[in-house]
C-alpha cells in the first residue's frame, strides 16, 4: 500500500481523524510504521481543532455578553453534533451566521479579541456591501482568515434564497464543554450541507459523509425537507448529493428525496463521479464551473438569476479593488464586469485546495 498517497488523499478529502483511527484498530505492529504519516496529521488536527473550539466558545461568551446573538455552525459544532468529538472532523476556520443589523457591533466586540477584518470599508460603502456582500473574514493572532461571519450563507449570485432570520428563529442548541450554542436546525443544517458541497462540487468526500451522518443520527422530516428545497429551486442539488452518497458510501437516499431524480440528475452525477475518483476539481472562476452551477438548478428562472447576479453584483473583491466616493457607488457594478471578465479569459490555473470546514 502506499501510505503517502493514502495520507494524501484523507487529508485532501478531510477524513484523517476517522480513518486513522479505523485502521489503526487491531493493524499489527508490522504495519504501524505505515500509519505514521496518518498519526502525525491526526494528532495536528486534533490541537487545531480544540484551539478552535476553544476559541470559539470564547468569542461565542464574549458576544452573548454584549446581547450579540450568533449560529456558529460547521466546525466544532457539526463535529460535536454529528460525532460527539470535536477532534473527529477536519476545519481550518470557524462559521458564525449573524443577523447584518449587528455587523457593526459585533466587528467592535471582535475586535476586543483582536480580531480584525480583512477588508475594510467606510461606513456608507460597507451599508451598500451589506446588501451585495455575504460575509466578512477576520485575522486573528494565530492566523489569516480564521473566522468568518455571515449574514448570508452564500455569495448573492448563486440565487438560492436561504432567510437568515428564519434561521435564528428555528435555531437548535448543541452543547460543547458545557456551553450551550445555538446552531442551526436539523432541517435547515441539511439544506446548508447540501448546497455548500454543491458549490465546491462536491471535491471532499467528508462534505457527503457529513451529511450522511446527519440523515443517519436525525429524525428529519423528509416530506418537510423535500417541500423547503423546491422552495428554493436546490431540489436537484440535494438529489444529486444523496445519489453521489449512495455511488460513494453505500448511504440511503430517502424516497421522498429519490423522487427528485431525473435525466439531468443521473448524467451529472456519473459527471461529478467521474471528477471525484480523478480527483480532479472545478476551478470556480472559469465558465465550466459557472455552467455546473446553472445546470444544477432546476427552475429556468434560478438559472437565469444566478448568470445576471454572477455578472453585476460587486464582492469583497470589488470593493476592495476600487475606493469609489458614494455618489458612484453604482460603478461598482461596472468594475464587478471588467474584474470577471478578465479572469475569464485570462489563462487557466491550477484550483487551489481549499481545507475542510
Amino acid at each position: 500500500m502506499d501510505w503517502g498517497r493514502l495520507a494524501q488523499l484523507a487529508h485532501h478529502h478531510g477524513l484523517v481523524p476517522r480513518l486513522y483511527r479505523r485502521l489503526s484498530t487491531g493493524m499489527n505492529a508490522g504495519d504501524s510504521t505505515g500509519l505514521e504519516a496518518l498519526r502525525q496529521q491526526d494528532q495536528s488536527n486534533a490541537h487545531r481543532a480544540l484551539w478552535l473550539t476553544v476559541e470559539l466558545l470564547n468569542i461565542c461568551r464574549h458576544l452573548q455578553a454584549r446581547g450579540l446573538e450568533v449560529l456558529p455552525y460547521k466546525g466544532p459544532v457539526l463535529a460535536e453534533m454529528l460525532y460527539g468529538n470535536v477532534a473527529l472532523r477536519q476545519f481550518s476556520d470557524l462559521d458564525l451566521l449573524i443577523r447584518c443589523d449587528d455587523l457593526p457591533r459585533i466587528k467592535v466586540a471582535l475586535a476586543e479579541l483582536g480580531y480584525a477584518p480583512g477588508l475594510r470599508l467606510a461606513q456608507a460603502a460597507e451599508r451598500d456591501y451589506l446588501k451585495s456582500g455575504y460575509e466578512y473574514t477576520f485575522d486573528g493572532a494565530r492566523g489569516r482568515n480564521l473566522l468568518e461571519i455571515k449574514w448570508q450563507v452564500l455569495p448573492r449570485f448563486y440565487a438560492i434564497g436561504f432567510d437568515v432570520g428564519d434561521f435564528f428563529k428555528r435555531a437548535a442548541v448543541v452543547t460543547i464543554e458545557g456551553q450551550k450554542l445555538r446552531t442551526l436546525s436539523d432541517q435547515d443544517l441539511m439544506l446548508v450541507l447540501c448546497v455548500h458541497a454543491a458549490k465546491h462540487a462536491w471535491g471532499q468526500i467528508s462534505w457527503l459523509s457529513d451529511i450522511v451522518q446527519l440523515a443517519r443520527s436525525r429524525a428529519l422530516d423528509w416530506t418537510a425537507l423535500r417541500a423547503e428545497a423546491e422552495r428554493l429551486g436546490i431540489t436537484r442539488i440535494v438529489t444529486l448529493t444523496f445519489l453521489l452518497a449512495h455511488e460513494l458510501l453505500g448511504a440511503e437516499c430517502p424516497q421522498q428525496i429519490e423522487a427528485g431524480k431525473d435525466v439531468a440528475t443521473e448524467g451529472l452525477t456519473q459527471r461529478i463521479l467521474k471528477m471525484i475518483v480523478a480527483d480532479e476539481e472545478f476551478d470556480p472562476e472559469t465558465i465550466a464551473y459557472f455552467r455546473l452551477m446553472t445546470g444544477l438548478r432546476e427552475r429556468r428562472r434560478d438559472r437565469l438569476s444566478f448568470w445576471w447576479r454572477l455578472l453585476v453584483t460587486p464582492g469583497a473583491g470589488e470593493w476592495s479593488a476600487v475606493q469609489l466616493p458614494r455618489p458612484l457607488f453604482p460603478l461598482y457594478r461596472v468594475v464587478r464586469v471588467c474584474r470577471l471578465t478578465g479572469r475569464l479569459i485570462a489563462p487557466q490555473h491550477s484550483p487551489q485546495r481549499e481545507g475542510s470546514a
